[in-house]
């Protein structure tokens, strides 16, 4: 099992529409149903593993850990190539929900636009042009200046599923501010991450074998794979993360530690669940 931090006994629970039996019946159906989209296998460029088994994998943590309802409008930043909507087109409820993927890669947006949309018009996807050191050097936007392109308050839940490993502090801490400001009082945001704590043995022979040579950045909070391009892996201090979400207005309802650093838990990388207060609206 994952070590969950309760981070505030005040906190009540993230609660979903959705009752568990069901939600484990939705999971399989989507593993197993091969009328679903799937785009080629040399197109997938995020991410290790099975494209439909880790789309249901990340379908239940945001239903049982989130608390994602059928009926929440949906913000998924670096979508990819859909590995998170496909399972959500089966869970949103079309004529209440929306969704809305954004990503640099073109590529991959455009199957999205050509596999997913057709239908459920209800998805909707948008390459945006943000500089990357790793997935669009190029890019004309700088992610230190990022605004979302969406109105205040337009959705209940966003997911950033292994973007801020590949950021900058900076852009996390512009991410968390626009993210913010984009949710609904009582949305939230499912991050997950590297999170570098105190005590992390790097030596521990059961953490991944990729992660063992992050070195932290002089003056900086973070952590970068050596002799690896800066943004192919980037950990950050525990406190740090911390503070780019309450610094953004976020409350910090969970952090479930992952996999990755040699300890057994239900997910590879780091979750942290924020919640925008409600008082703020």
């Amino acid at each position: 099992m994952s070590q969950v931090l309760a981070l505030s006994e005040h906190q009540s629970p993230l609660t979903s529409d959705f009752g568990e039996t069901h939600l484990a019946w939705l999971c399989q159906q989507i593993i197993s149903n091969r009328f679903l989209p799937v785009p080629p296998e040399e197109d997938v460029f995020v991410g290790d593993g099975d494209y439909r088994v880790i789309g249901a994998e990340f379908l239940d943590h945001f239903v049982r850990m989130g608390g994602l309802k059928t009926t929440d409008d949906v913000l998924d930043i670096g979508c990819g190539i859909g590995r998170i909507a496909v399972p959500l087109t089966q869970f949103l409820n079309p004529e209440k929900a929306i969704y809305r993927g954004l990503d640099p890669v073109r590529n991959g947006i455009e199957w999205c636009k050509r596999a997913i949309t057709p239908a459920y018009p209800n998805f909707r996807f948008e390459c945006a042009d943000i500089r990357n050191a790793l997935y669009n050097p190029e890019g004309e936007i700088s992610g230190r200046g990022i605004r979302l392109p969406f109105q205040d308050g337009t959705f209940d839940f966003t997911a950033m599923i292994s973007v801020a490993t590949h950021l900058p502090p900076d852009e996390i801490e512009a991410y968390c501010s626009e993210v913010f400001r984009v949710l609904r009082p009582g949305g939230r945001l499912f991050l997950t991450a590297f999170v570098m704590c105190a005590d992390d043995d790097p030596s521990h022979p059961d953490r991944d074998a990729r992660l063992k040579a992050f070195a932290k950045a002089d003056g900086q909070p973070c952590w970068h794979l050596r002799g690896e391009n800066p943004m192919a892996a980037v950990g950050f201090d525990d406190a740090f993360l911390d503070d780019a979400l309450t610094t953004a207005g976020f409350d910090i309802h969970t952090k479930s530690f992952g996999a990755w650093r040699g300890k057994p838990a239900a997910h590879y990388q780091d979750f942290l669940i924020a919640r925008k207060p409600r008082r703020n609206a």
